[in-house]
């Protein structure tokens, strides 16, 4: 399994496992697009047989912002998810940034677990934050130290 930055040859599989992940941000085709044309930054995991997650992220001065990330549900618990998550937070000391920031649904128990064991606390709430269910986000912090 490896990890690189996400291209436009990978827009069809990203749409894929976001379909399948309702839970997650349900972004278009033209938003992918942006992050392959360098709008923002976005990774890809894959296997031989092809992508098998992805995470889009963008820098705010001192901060990182996941913005999306999913895994393939026949490859969870391969640590897929870590490494993408891994990339972005090297990618984020690179630019300098001294924490990274998320927002997860308050129902998603399974992606609290995995973040807060990649060094993220719960920091805050937006009431209301996602639709199709209405439900509250969660804001999360990983404060990056340095090397």
């Amino acid at each position: 399994m490896s990890v690189r930055r996400l291209e436009a040859r990978d827009i069809a599989a990203v749409l894929e496992i976001q379909s399948a992940c309702p839970e997650i941000a349900q972004w278009s085709e033209n938003s992918y697009r942006r992050v392959a044309e360098g709008g923002m930054a976005g990774w890809v995991s894959e296997d031989e047989r092809g992508v098998t997650g992805f995470l889009v992220a963008q820098q705010l001065v001192r901060e990182t912002e996941v913005l999306n990330l999913a895994v393939r549900a026949h490859a969870r618990g391969q640590g897929i998810g870590r490494k993408l998550i891994d990339a972005a937070i090297e990618w984020s000391r690179g630019l300098g940034a001294e924490k990274v920031m998320l927002e997860v649904r308050e129902s998603n128990a399974v992606a609290i677990r995995f973040y807060e064991r990649r060094g993220f606390v719960i920091v805050g709430r937006r009431p209301g934050y996602y639709k199709e269910p209405v439900e509250d986000g969660l804001m999360l912090s990983c404060v990056l130290a340095a090397r």
